[in-house]
Protein backbone atom coordinates (compact mmCIF):
# COMPACT_ATOMS: atom_id res chain seq x y z
CA UNK A 1 0.00 0.00 0.00
CA UNK A 2 0.97 3.62 -0.27
CA UNK A 3 1.30 4.07 3.51
CA UNK A 4 3.59 1.06 3.73
CA UNK A 5 5.69 2.37 0.84
CA UNK A 6 6.13 5.78 2.50
CA UNK A 7 6.87 4.39 5.96
CA UNK A 8 10.41 5.03 7.27
CA UNK A 9 10.93 1.36 8.20
CA UNK A 10 11.20 0.30 4.55
CA UNK A 11 14.24 -1.96 3.93
CA UNK A 12 16.67 -0.84 1.24
CA UNK A 13 17.86 -3.58 -1.12
CA UNK A 14 21.44 -4.79 -0.64
CA UNK A 15 22.20 -4.21 -4.33
CA UNK A 16 21.17 -0.56 -4.03
CA UNK A 17 23.55 -0.10 -1.10
CA UNK A 18 26.46 -1.85 -2.83
CA UNK A 19 25.86 0.10 -6.06
CA UNK A 20 25.92 3.35 -4.07
CA UNK A 21 29.30 2.37 -2.58
CA UNK A 22 30.65 1.53 -6.03
CA UNK A 23 29.28 4.80 -7.42
CA UNK A 24 30.99 6.82 -4.69
CA UNK A 25 34.29 5.06 -5.36
CA UNK A 26 34.03 5.52 -9.14
CA UNK A 27 33.16 9.21 -8.73
CA UNK A 28 36.25 9.70 -6.51
CA UNK A 29 38.45 7.93 -9.07
CA UNK A 30 37.09 9.71 -12.12
CA UNK A 31 36.53 13.29 -10.96
CA UNK A 32 39.15 14.92 -8.73
CA UNK A 33 39.03 18.54 -7.56
CA UNK A 34 41.60 20.82 -9.17
CA UNK A 35 43.24 23.84 -7.55
CA UNK A 36 40.22 26.12 -8.09
CA UNK A 37 37.67 23.84 -6.45
CA UNK A 38 36.23 22.52 -9.72
CA UNK A 39 36.06 18.82 -10.47
CA UNK A 40 38.29 17.65 -13.30
CA UNK A 41 38.05 14.31 -15.08
CA UNK A 42 41.06 12.07 -14.54
CA UNK A 43 42.44 9.48 -16.99
CA UNK A 44 40.48 6.85 -15.06
CA UNK A 45 37.37 8.32 -16.66
CA UNK A 46 38.49 6.80 -19.95
CA UNK A 47 38.84 3.27 -18.59
CA UNK A 48 36.62 0.42 -19.63
CA UNK A 49 34.86 -1.98 -17.29
CA UNK A 50 37.85 -4.25 -16.60
CA UNK A 51 40.32 -1.47 -15.78
CA UNK A 52 37.71 0.41 -13.77
CA UNK A 53 36.93 -2.74 -11.76
CA UNK A 54 40.65 -3.16 -11.03
CA UNK A 55 40.87 0.50 -9.94
CA UNK A 56 37.84 0.10 -7.67
CA UNK A 57 39.42 -2.98 -6.09
CA UNK A 58 42.73 -1.09 -5.63
CA UNK A 59 40.81 1.73 -3.97
CA UNK A 60 39.73 -0.73 -1.27
CA UNK A 61 36.27 -1.85 -2.38
CA UNK A 62 37.11 -5.50 -3.06
CA UNK A 63 33.47 -6.63 -2.89
CA UNK A 64 32.54 -4.74 -6.08
CA UNK A 65 31.36 -6.96 -8.91
CA UNK A 66 31.83 -6.41 -12.66
CA UNK A 67 28.06 -6.01 -13.03
CA UNK A 68 27.93 -3.30 -10.39
CA UNK A 69 30.75 -1.40 -12.09
CA UNK A 70 28.92 -1.78 -15.42
CA UNK A 71 25.69 -0.38 -13.99
CA UNK A 72 27.43 2.54 -12.31
CA UNK A 73 29.44 3.44 -15.41
CA UNK A 74 26.26 3.35 -17.49
CA UNK A 75 24.48 5.57 -14.94
CA UNK A 76 27.33 8.09 -14.92
CA UNK A 77 27.63 8.06 -18.72
CA UNK A 78 31.17 6.67 -18.71
CA UNK A 79 32.45 4.36 -21.41
CA UNK A 80 35.92 3.13 -22.15
CA UNK A 81 37.94 4.57 -25.00
CA UNK A 82 39.00 1.97 -27.55
CA UNK A 83 42.55 2.07 -28.81
CA UNK A 84 42.93 1.28 -32.45
CA UNK A 85 45.62 -1.04 -33.67
CA UNK A 86 48.54 0.84 -35.19
CA UNK A 87 48.70 0.22 -38.92
CA UNK A 88 52.13 0.07 -40.52
CA UNK A 89 51.71 1.02 -44.17
CA UNK A 90 55.35 1.36 -45.18
CA UNK A 91 58.33 -0.87 -44.60
CA UNK A 92 61.47 0.87 -45.81
CA UNK A 93 64.59 -0.97 -46.87
CA UNK A 94 67.57 0.54 -45.00
CA UNK A 95 70.01 -1.02 -47.49
CA UNK A 96 68.05 0.09 -50.56
CA UNK A 97 69.38 2.54 -53.13
CA UNK A 98 67.92 6.01 -52.67
CA UNK A 99 67.16 8.30 -55.60
CA UNK A 100 69.34 11.43 -55.67
CA UNK A 101 67.84 14.77 -54.61
CA UNK A 102 68.04 16.74 -57.88
CA UNK A 103 66.54 19.98 -56.49
CA UNK A 104 68.50 19.94 -53.20
CA UNK A 105 65.24 20.32 -51.18
CA UNK A 106 64.63 23.74 -52.81
CA UNK A 107 60.98 23.53 -53.86
CA UNK A 108 60.70 27.03 -55.33
CA UNK A 109 60.62 28.23 -58.92
CA UNK A 110 60.65 31.66 -60.57
CA UNK A 111 58.44 30.72 -63.54
CA UNK A 112 55.85 28.10 -64.54
CA UNK A 113 56.81 24.71 -65.99
CA UNK A 114 60.42 25.01 -64.85
CA UNK A 115 60.23 22.54 -61.93
CA UNK A 116 57.80 19.69 -61.53
CA UNK A 117 57.76 17.25 -58.64
CA UNK A 118 56.06 13.87 -58.61
CA UNK A 119 54.72 11.69 -55.84
CA UNK A 120 52.19 8.96 -55.26
CA UNK A 121 50.01 8.03 -52.34
CA UNK A 122 47.10 5.81 -51.47
CA UNK A 123 43.53 6.43 -50.34
CA UNK A 124 41.50 3.90 -48.38
CA UNK A 125 38.03 3.41 -49.85
CA UNK A 126 35.17 1.03 -49.08
CA UNK A 127 36.34 -1.22 -51.90
CA UNK A 128 40.00 -1.29 -50.77
CA UNK A 129 42.96 0.93 -51.53
CA UNK A 130 43.19 3.28 -54.50
CA UNK A 131 46.65 4.48 -55.46
CA UNK A 132 47.14 7.95 -56.94
CA UNK A 133 50.23 9.28 -58.73
CA UNK A 134 50.49 12.97 -59.54
CA UNK A 135 52.83 15.65 -60.87
CA UNK A 136 52.78 19.15 -59.35
CA UNK A 137 54.10 22.36 -60.91
CA UNK A 138 56.10 23.98 -58.11
CA UNK A 139 55.53 27.56 -59.30
CA UNK A 140 51.74 27.34 -59.68
CA UNK A 141 51.34 24.71 -56.94
CA UNK A 142 48.82 22.91 -59.10
CA UNK A 143 48.53 19.34 -60.25
CA UNK A 144 49.69 19.08 -63.86
CA UNK A 145 48.88 15.39 -64.40
CA UNK A 146 47.59 12.50 -62.32
CA UNK A 147 46.54 8.88 -62.52
CA UNK A 148 44.62 6.56 -60.19
CA UNK A 149 44.62 2.76 -60.11
CA UNK A 150 43.66 -0.08 -57.81
CA UNK A 151 47.13 -1.66 -58.04
CA UNK A 152 50.51 -0.13 -57.33
CA UNK A 153 52.25 -0.89 -60.61
CA UNK A 154 54.76 0.90 -62.84
CA UNK A 155 52.00 2.11 -65.18
CA UNK A 156 50.47 4.05 -62.29
CA UNK A 157 53.50 6.35 -62.15
CA UNK A 158 54.44 6.33 -65.84
CA UNK A 159 51.03 7.42 -67.17
CA UNK A 160 51.18 11.00 -65.75
CA UNK A 161 54.72 11.38 -67.10
CA UNK A 162 53.61 10.73 -70.70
Amino acid sequence: TYREWTSPQRVVAARTVSDAEVEDTVRKLVWQPDGQGRRKMQPAGLYGRRKMLAEVHRAGLTTASPGAVDRVMRTLGLSGVLRSKKVYTTSSDPDGVRAPDLVDRNFTSDRPDRLWVADFTYVRTWAGFTYVAFIVDVFAQRIVAWNAATTMATDLVMTPLR
